[in-house]
C-alpha cells in the first residue's frame, strides 16, 4: 500500500481538525496512534507504524519526536525488539521513584494504587524523584509488594548540590538530598578543582543504570559547609528554588516608575482620605494589606485594601511566568526569596506609608452580630497612614492610655472599633465552629557572625488575631464573589478527614473517656467542641497533637470542596498576591467579573497542583533550613540535659521536644532501659515487653544531648534520668528533626497567624 493511499487513513482521526490548529504540519494524533495499536493487537515496528500512517521523510523527525513524548507520559513504550507497545497491554505500571537513605526505594504510582518496593539493587538504575515504568515481581520476605523497573521514562535530576569526598583519589560528591543515596562520580577534569569537604553544584553527564554509577561534573563551588548563609545556598538547590531573577527580568523591572503615575489613577475609586493601616511583624517589607473600620450604628463596615498586583504584572509576561514558577515568596530565617522583583514586591505594589498605591478594595458591611450583609469588589487608589506592628497595636489595646497609644493619638479610634468588630468576629468564628489549635511558633535571633544567640516563640496577641479575621472575611467574600458570577478561580480546600484516620483518632480518644461527636462523619465544630474540652486538662497536648494528626492537608483546587478546619462552605486567598501566586489569579478573576469578561489563564486543576507543589517545596526548604541552623546552634550543648517532651514516637525511637529550646531529636529504641519494645501506632506509643514500661506521646522526659549531626541535621539524645510519665507536656517546639531522621510524610499544621496556610 502506498504512502499516499495510507495517508487517507490520517483523514480518519477524529482530532484531525484539533492537529491542523496547533500545528502547520498536522501529524496523527496521540490518540489515534493509541487507537490503531489497540486494533493490531501486537507491538507493532515502527518502521511498520510510519508505513501505516503515511508517514513521509519530512515528517520522520517531527513523528518520532511525538512518539518519545508518548513513552515519556507512559503512553506506549519500546520493547527490547524496538517494537511500539501500548501500556495498558503489558501490565506495567507507571509512577515515580521515591528513594530511602538507605539505600531501597518505593514506585509511587500515578494512578493511586498502593506504593510498590523497590529493593537497593532496582534503585541503582534510578534516582529520586525519576518517572519510571515497573512490573510488580511479588512479594518481599516483609510481605510487601515488589517491583523491578523497567524502563526510566523521565530522569529528573539534572543537576544537584552535595559535599565533595576524596576517597583513594576517587572523587565523589554526596548529595544533600538524603533520598539519593548514590554517590556521583566525578572526573578530575571536570572537578573545577573543588576542595574536599567543600559545597558543590553538580550536572549529571551520565545517569545511573544497573551497570553505572551516575557521573557528574562540578558547575560551581558554593564554598564551605559551614559558612554563613551556606544553609539556605544549600536548600535553594535542594529543592530547586528559583531564586535568581533573569536578566531579562531585571531589565523588565528597571522599567517600573518609582511611584504611581497619574493616569493609572483614571477609573479607580480614591480612599487615600481613610485612614487605613498596615499591620504586620517587625521584619516585615512586604506589605500587601491595610485595614480600616467604622461603625454604622450598631454594625461595621470594614475596608480590606490588597496590593493591586495584577496591574503591573500581566498575564503570561515574562515577570508573571517567573512568579508562576516561583509560586510562592520564601522566608528564610534573615533571608526572603520573594515571588515577585523587590522593585514591586517592597516598593511599588507595597503598601507603603504615606505613599498612593493602586489597590483592590473589598469593602464589608457587617450586622452587629457579626454576619456579612453585604460587600463590593473594586479598584482604588489608597494611602497607608502608618505602618504597625502587631506588637504596637497589642500595646495599644492593654493600655489605651500608654506611650504607643499616645504616639498613634489619630489613628487609635479608628483602630479601637477595628478591635471591637474583631471580638464580634471572633464570636462568630466560635459558633461557625471552626477550629482553632494551640501551636508554637519560633524565632531565631542571630549574631554578627550568622550563630542562633537564641529561639524564643512568637507571642501571638490580639493584633494577629484582629488582621487574621480580617483577611479571613476578605477571603471568603472573594470565594463567594467569583462563584456566584460562575467565575472560575483557585479555592483554598481543606478536605474532610479519611474515615481511617477518623477510627483511629475516636479510639484513640476513648481510651481518655473523651468522645468525639459527629458520629462517622465529625464537622470543624465537632473537633472545636472537643478542643474546648480538653483545654484544661494535663494531657491537653497529648490530645490536640493527636487531633491536629488526624487532618488533611490543605491545598489549592477549582473544586469548590469547602474547607473544613474553617468551616467554610468555600473559601480562597485574595489577600497576599505580593508573596502568593494563586492570590494574584484570583484578583484577575474578580477584574475580569468587574468588566463582564471570563479569565482563563490555563488548566485550572494543573495550576492548582502546581502552587500546591511550590508551596510544599517551600516548606520543606524553610524546614530543611531551621533544622539546621537549630544544630549548630546545639553543637556546643552536648553533654548537657534538657527537659522535654515526647513529640512523635516510631517503631524506632522517640522525638522529644525540648522545653524552652525548641529543638528537636531522636532518642532511639536501643538507648531505652534493657527490654524488648514495641510500637502501637493506634496509642502513639512504645510498651515494653517485659517490664511494662510505656513511653506515650506527650510524656515528660529528661534527656542528655550525646550527638549533633550537621550532614543530616540529626540531634541525638539519651534518657538521663528514669522517665516520669505522671505529667504532661503544655507545649513543644516544633523542628523537621524527625523527618530527617524518619522520612516521613509532612503532616498538616494549622497554624493562625497573618502568614496562615489556611
Amino acid at each position: 500500500m502506498s504512502i499516499k493511499k495510507n495517508q487517507k487513513l490520517r483523514n480518519l482521526d477524529p482530532f484531525l481538525k484539533r492537529e491542523k490548529e496547533r500545528y502547520k504540519e498536522a501529524l496523527p494524533s496521540r490518540e489515534f496512534i493509541l487507537q490503531l495499536l489497540q486494533q493490531e493487537g501486537i507491538p507493532v515496528a515502527e518502521g511498520n507504524l510510519h508505513k501505516m500512517l503515511g508517514i513521509t521523510k519530512k515528517e520522520h523527525e517531527l513523528f518520532n519526536r511525538r512518539l518519545s513524548a508518548m513513552i515519556r507520559e507512559g503512553q506506549i513504550f519500546r520493547n527490547r525488539k524496538g517494537d511500539i507497545c501500548v501500556m495498558e497491554k503489558l501490565d506495567l505500571i507507571k509512577g515515580s521513584v521515591q528513594g530511602h537513605p538507605d539505600g531501597f526505594g518505593f514506585l509511587i504510582p500515578d494512578d493511586g494504587s498502593d506504593d510498590l518496593y523497590l529493593s537497593a539493587k532496582e534503585m541503582q538504575k534510578a534516582l529520586h524523584g525519576d518517572r519510571v515504568l515497573v512490573r510488580e515481581v511479588g512479594l518481599d520476605r516483609r510481605g510487601r509488594k515488589e517491583a523491578t523497573i523497567v524502563e526510566v521514562l523521565e530522569y529528573t535530576n539534572t543537576r544537584l548540590v552535595g559535599r565533595l569526598h576524596i576517597d583513594h583519589g576517587i572523587l565523589l560528591v554526596v548529595a544533600e538530598n538524603k533520598r539519593i543515596s548514590q554517590d556521583i562520580l566525578i572526573a578530575r577534569e571536570h572537578s573545577l578543582k573543588a576542595k574536599a569537604g567543600q559545597v558543590v553544584m553538580v550536572e549529571i553527564i551520565q545517569q545511573p543504570n544497573k551497570y553505572s554509577q551516575p557521573i557528574g561534573k562540578i558547575i560551581e563551588i558554593l564554598g564551605d559547609y559551614t559558612a554563613p548563609g551556606m544553609e539556605i545556598e544549600i536548600a535553594l538547590r535542594k529543592h530547586d528554588l528559583p531564586h535568581v531573577f533573569s536578566p531579562e527580568i531585571a531589565k523588565l523591572a528597571a522599567k517600573f516608575p518609582k511611584n504611581v503615575l497619574k493616569k493609572e489613577l483614571k477609573d479607580r475609586k480614591d480612599i487615600c482620605n481613610l485612614p487605613l493601616v498596615t499591620i504586620d511583624g517587625e521584619t516585615a517589607r512586604d506589605f500587601d494589606d491595610a485595614v480600616f473600620c467604622q461603625q454604622e450604628g450598631k454594625g461595621y463596615r470594614l475596608y480590606v485594601a490588597i496590593a493591586d498586583v495584577s496591574h503591573y504584572v500581566r498575564p503570561h509576561d515574562m515577570i508573571d511566568q517567573e512568579a508562576l514558577n516561583r509560586g510562592n515568596s520564601v522566608y528564610f530565617p534573615r533571608r526572603v526569596i520573594p515571588m515577585l522583583p523587590e522593585v514591586l514586591s517592597n516598593e511599588l505594589c507595597s503598601l507603603n506609608p504615606e505613599k498612593k498605591r493602586l489597590c483592590m478594595v473589598c469593602e464589608i458591611q457587617f450586622q452587629g452580630n457579626g454576619d456579612i450583609v453585604d460587600y463590593s469588589f473594586y479598584p482604588g487608589v489608597m494611602c497607608s497612614h502608618a505602618r504597625l506592628t502587631y506588637t504596637e497595636v497589642a500595646a495599644m489595646f492593654a493600655k489605651p492610655k500608654g506611650a504607643e497609644a499616645q504616639k498613634y493619638s489619630l489613628l487609635l479610634p479608628h483602630l479601637l472599633i477595628l478591635n471591637k468588630l474583631f471580638k464580634v468576629l471572633l464570636k462568630t468564628r466560635k459558633t461557625r465552629g471552626a477550629i482553632d489549635f494551640e501551636t508554637i511558633e519560633t524565632q531565631m535571633f542571630f549574631n554578627d557572625h550568622g550563630k542562633i544567640e537564641k529561639i524564643e516563640p512568637v507571642q501571638r496577641t490580639e493584633a494577629h488575631r484582629l488582621i487574621e479575621e480580617c483577611m479571613l472575611a476578605a477571603n471568603v467574600c472573594a470565594a463567594d464573589f467569583l462563584q456566584k458570577h460562575g467565575q472560575m478561580t483557585l479555592y483554598r480546600i481543606h478536605d474532610d478527614p479519611s474515615p481511617e484516620k477518623i477510627t483511629a483518632l475516636r479510639n484513640f480518644l476513648k481510651e481518655f473517656g473523651i468522645q468525639l461527636g459527629g458520629k462517622e462523619k465529625p464537622s470543624a465544630k465537632d473537633y472545636a467542641q472537643t478542643l474546648l474540652k480538653i483545654y484544661d486538662r494535663p494531657d491537653a497536648q497529648l490530645l490536640q497533637t493527636v487531633m491536629l494528626r488526624s487532618l488533611q492537608q490543605a491545598i489549592y483546587s477549582p473544586d469548590i470542596t469547602g474547607h473544613f478546619g474553617l468551616a467554610y462552605e468555600s473559601y480562597t486567598h485574595f489577600t497576599s498576591p505580593i508573596r502568593r501566586y494563586p492570590d494574584l489569579l484570583v484578583h484577575r478573576a474578580i477584574k475580569a467579573v468587574l468588566n463582564s469578561e471570563s479569565y482563563q489563564p490555563g488548566d485550572w486543576q494543573e495550576l492548582g497542583k502546581h502552587c500546591s507543589m511550590t508551596e510544599r517545596r517551600a516548606d520543606e526548604a524553610t524546614r530543611d533550613v531551621e533544622a539546621w541552623l537549630k544544630c549548630f546552634y546545639m553543637q556546643d550543648k552536648i553533654g548537657e540535659s534538657f527537659d522535654g517532651v515526647i513529640s512523635a514516637v516510631t517503631g524506632f525511637g522517640l522525638f522529644v521536644a525540648l522545653d524552652n529550646v525548641y529543638v528537636e531529636g531522636l532518642v532511639h529504641i536501643s538507648e531505652l532501659p534493657s527490654d524488648y519494645f514495641h510500637f502501637d501506632a493506634s496509642k502513639h506509643c512504645l510498651l515494653g515487653e517485659r517490664s511494662g514500661m510505656q513511653y506515650r506521646l506527650g510524656d515528660r522526659l529528661r534527656v542528655k544531648l550525646v550527638r549533633v549531626d550537621l550532614e543530616t541535621s540529626k540531634i541525638d539524645f539519651v534518657l538521663a534520668e528514669p522517665p516520669t510519665t505522671a505529667t504532661r507536656s503544655t507545649r513543644a517546639g516544633r523542628s523537621s528533626n524527625r523527618q530527617n531522621h524518619a522520612n516521613d510524610k509532612e503532616t498538616v499544621r494549622t497554624v493562625t497567624s497573618k502568614r496562615s496556610k489556611r
